[in-house]
């Protein structure tokens, strides 16, 4: 192989992370998480539509601790990709894409995705909703 001195082609272990870069991964993250998560709620719809021991059956395994975290799971990443789909939104119009701008909105879906989400689990658990 000839040696031409150019440099390498970029990786992940050359670029500096940063928020940008790591909302961008998290977008495409969570849009995956987003439609195997959907199963699960779809799984809970069917389940409703059954009847009541269907349904009963459904709630238990949603109400293990294991059901719990993967919904708070596909909760934060619903709110986190409605989040980042918006600031994606509103610099498809053209705003927001000067760098502080563009780490400040970075910063902001993610902050609003985990307050969205702390507040539907807070109501959730506080109204029984998840026994």
């Amino acid at each position: 192989m000839a040696d031409t001195q150019r440099p390498l082609s970029p990786h992940m272990g050359i670029y500096k992370w940063q928020v940008q870069m790591v909302t961008s991964i998290l977008h495409r993250g969570t849009g995956i998480a987003l439609a195997v998560g959907t199963l699960l709620v779809l799984w809970g719809v069917f389940s409703l539509a059954q009847g009541e021991d269907s349904y009963n059956q459904f709630k238990i395994c949603i109400g293990s601790p294991i059901g719990l975290v993967l919904m708070f799971g596909w909760t934060l990443a619903l709110f986190y990709h409605l989040c980042n789909g918006i600031r994606h939104l509103v610099q498809d119009g053209g705003a927001g894409y000067a760098i502080p701008q563009f780490v400040r909105s970075s910063w902001l879906s993610i902050i609003v995705s985990i307050l969205l989400t702390v507040i539907v689990w807070a109501y959730v658990l506080t109204a029984g909703g998840a026994a």
